[in-house]
């Protein structure tokens, strides 16, 4: 699936770093994919935390990610943190 920018929500943000909350039914492995984020260039930046709340196969899970890379704000990479 793709990103759903309504369940992007900024949750807290202290000098150049932000928190995020996102909620999806998508498995963690697809989030963290190369490029998912990209709708969201102009919120995301390198460092920001991303709360990710999913629901895969009824299993309620949640993945800390980190983003690694916004280049030139036109792809935005993650990894999972955790």
């Amino acid at each position: 699936m793709a990103l759903d920018a309504t369940n992007l929500k900024k949750i807290a943000g202290a000098g150049d770093m932000n928190v995020f909350l996102y909620k999806s039914t998508d498995a963690i492995s697809t989030i963290v994919g190369s490029g998912y984020f990209n709708n969201s260039t102009g919120d995301l930046k390198q460092f920001d935390v991303i709360l990710c709340v999913g629901a895969t196969g009824g299993t309620a899970t949640v993945d800390v990610v980190i983003v690694s890379s916004a280049t030139a704000a036109t792809t935005v990479t993650t990894t999972n943190g955790t």
